[in-house]
This record gives C-alpha cells, structure tokens and sequence, in this order.
C-alpha cells in the first residue's frame, strides 16, 4: 500500500482552471497553488487508456502529488438484478485497476442503497460483493485501499458504523469519510469540533491507529433537507464547520488525503489547506 506521511489536500477531479487541457496541466496548477493532488473521477465509466494512465504516474510521482480515484456512479452492490451487482464489482476492479497503474493512494465509492430491505441483509449483500472485490484485487496483485464512502441519505447504505464494521472484516478496506454526507444525513449534527472529534475516535477504536495514518475523507460545502443530501456547495456558502473539522484532524493526528468536492474545488482545496497550516 502506498503511504503518506502527512494529511494531504486534493481536488475532486482536474481543477476547474484546467479548462480543456489535460493531466498534464491540472498538475501544473495543483503544483503552482501548492496543493497536493487530486482524485481522478470516473463518473460515467473508467475511460483512461496506457499512456494517459503512464503519463500521471510519472508526472504525478516527479511532482510528489497524491492520487485517488472515485469509481462511478454506477454502483450498487445490493441490487436486486444480478447483472447490475456484477456490473458494480467490475466498475469497482476497473477502477483498482487505474489506481495501480497509476501509483494511486486509494479508490473510494457509494456502495448500495437500501431498497427497503432489513440493514442486516444489505450488510451481507455487500459483505459478499466486497470479499470478491478484495479477493480478486489480491489474485490480480493489487494493493490498493478499497473504501466504502460514507454516504448523505438514508436511503443509501453507508452509516459511519457500517463502514468501520465492513472495514474490520478486510484487511484493504478502510473508509473513505464524506463528512458533509454525515453532515446533512444526519439533517444538520455531525459538524461541531466534539462530533468530529467522536468520530475520529471511533475509527481509531473500531479499527485501529493505521486507520488514523491512512485516512481518505471528502468535504465540500452542502445543502441538505431533512431527507439528507441534496447537493454540494461552496463551503463559505455553506454551514459545514470545516474549521472544526480541520482541528480535529489536526489534534487527532489525521494523516492521508482530503478531497475538497466544492463546486469551486481547487479554490475550496486551497482554502483548507491554508487554514489547515495556520492551525
């Protein structure tokens, strides 16, 4: 697995002043505003061919930045049409797969929705699909970080608790946490420094200490109803107590990436990063 010996603040995708250019300018601006890179987002399917996925692992491992990558919206595990769970495991091996090629940190996803089904029944339903998913990476020789990501609904599956249960049955799984989905899927709590703090520890005592040096979060800014999640926001836009949040890491000893998922993300990215260093 590939370590890190700080937190690190990424963008979700290219940043925005990329325009049209490619990786090799995105990484010419994450460098230039002194973040520390960026996750490659796969939104609609995992389209990289062999000299883009070359050319960022060699850009990205001269200029020292940190890749992640977000496998595509496309997945859930827990369906009850087979050819959709199959088709899930594989957008998900797909993108372990460019995350390798790439020298990548860690790929994160939405695992599941409910579907109206017993949270016992979801639990295994994705049990399975993940022993698949971590067995086959280790057949392949993969070593990849494999992360449910917490999610911002009820309807979804993805509870911290969840996540750091599935986390203690794998050993490459370990969570990717959203802090804006715990946010607005609680319907407004989850964004005080104790709360943060709560949190963080519960990882460390459900898990264990490495899952404190080998962190994935999300943060953005968000709008929420009392149904969860509705869409990001620009964090001074937003009522995400992210400076909070940045204390709590920062007494906790978080190290591992940050993925700022603001609309304005490299902007946002610079923004935690620097108030981060102020701490």
């Amino acid at each position: 697995m590939k370590k890190v010996d700080k937190l690190n603040f990424l963008t979700a995708g290219m940043p925005l002043r990329t325009g049209k250019d490619g990786y090799e300018k995105a990484f010419s601006i994450l460098e230039e505003m002194h973040l520390d890179g960026l996750e490659m987002e796969f939104v609609h399917g995992v389209r990289m061919n062999p000299d883009t996925r070359n050319l960022v692992k060699k850009i990205s491992g001269e200029k020292n930045l940190i890749l992640t990558a977000h496998a595509p919206f496309y997945v859930n595990l827990n369906s009850k049409e087979s050819e959709k769970v199959e088709a899930s495991v594989q957008r998900i091996l797909e993108t372990i797969k460019v995350a390798q090629d790439t020298d990548a940190y860690s790929i994160t996803f939405h695992a599941a929705f409910y579907l109206g089904m017993d949270k016992e029944v979801v639990y295994e339903n994705v049990k399975r699909q993940i022993k698949l998913i971590e067995d086959t990476s280790k057949q392949e020789g993969f070593e990849i970080w494999i992360r449910p990501e917490t999610t911002g609904k009820g309807t979804q599956w993805g509870d911290i608790d969840e996540i750091i249960n599935l986390s203690k049955e794998f050993e490459y799984v370990l969570p990717c946490v959203d802090f804006s989905h715990l946010h607005a899927r609680s319907g407004g709590n989850e964004n005080t420094y104790d709360e943060f703090m709560t949190t963080l520890e519960k990882i460390a005592n459900g898990i264990g200490e490495f899952a404190i040096n080998n962190f994935h979060a999300h943060i953005a800014g968000i709008a929420y109803s009392d149904k969860g999640e509705k869409h990001h926001l620009n964090l001074e836009d937003s009522d995400m107590n992210y400076k909070d949040l940045l204390k709590a890491m920062k007494n906790f000893g978080v190290k591992g990436a940050i993925t700022c998922e603001s609309p304005n993300i490299e902007d946002d990215a610079k923004l935690l990063k620097e108030y981060y260093l102020s701490l």
